[in-house]
């Protein structure tokens, strides 16, 4: 398990996955029909993110230089609490309960204006319920940045 860009995500491992079983093909493609517009067009490869029980990942706005408008991660095994914070208006804030098998979508005002972060155990609260947390995949489809082709190998690092 590593430390992530910057710091931000700490106890994890990732992998940038392009080729996919049918089956997981099939949950793909109703992940990208939800989040992402028909004038969209996708990173070539899904990120996948292995956080342990302890992991965490702090708050950041993901980078536009890789990560485009918008960002859709489909969470796995275990549940977590995804905190979002104004950066702007630091009282301006929100949680939401990601439940195993929910989809969060970032895109407009939550894509720019809000950090997020994977709260640590011992943090993870949603209201005055505890929320135990164990290991979590997150399998992470984004936009291309604007103004980059989709012929262009911009890949972004691991965790943008």
């Amino acid at each position: 398990m590593g430390q992530g860009l910057v710091g931000a995500i700490h106890g994890f491992r990732e992998t940038e996955k392009s080729r996919w079983s049918e089956a997981s093909r099939a949950i793909l493609q109703r992940v990208q029909a939800a989040a992402f517009g028909p004038g969209q067009t996708l990173l070539s490869s899904v990120h996948v993110l292995d956080l342990e029980a302890r992991g965490y990942i702090k708050p950041h706005v993901d980078s536009i230089k890789f990560c485009g408008a918008t960002i859709a991660g489909l969470s796995l095994l275990s549940p977590s609490v995804m905190r979002l914070v104004h950066t702007q208006e630091p009282g301006e804030w929100l949680e939401l309960l990601l439940e195993p098998g929910s989809l969060y979508i970032l895109r407009g005002s939550a894509r720019y204006d809000f950090s997020h972060e994977i709260l640590r155990d011992e943090e993870s609260f949603f209201g005055e319920c505890r929320i135990p947390r164990g290991r979590r995949i997150s399998v992470i489809c984004r936009s291309l940045p604007e103004g980059m082709g989709p012929g262009e190998s911009g890949q972004p690092p691991a965790a943008c």
